[in-house]
């Protein structure tokens, strides 16, 4: 079903992010439990980063939801 507002994208692209920093973060616990820390650092990063992108399309779907 196409979206048809432009928020829509906006908060769908935040959740799609949510859900590979999730992916990442796990990775991380799981490294780090194995005692890989280095990997385990990599993909903390990377949860970083998803997840500051989320907030970031989060933001501009509010702001596109009060035009």
């Amino acid at each position: 079903m196409p979206l048809k507002h432009p928020a829509s994208k906006h908060h769908t692209d935040a959740a799609e992010r949510h859900h590979e920093a999730a992916k990442h973060h796990h990775a991380a616990a799981t490294h780090h439990e194995a005692g890989d820390h280095d990997k385990a650092k990599e993909h903390a990063g990377k949860a970083r980063e998803h997840g500051a992108a989320a907030v970031e399309h989060g933001k501009k779907g509010h702001e596109e939801s009060h035009k």
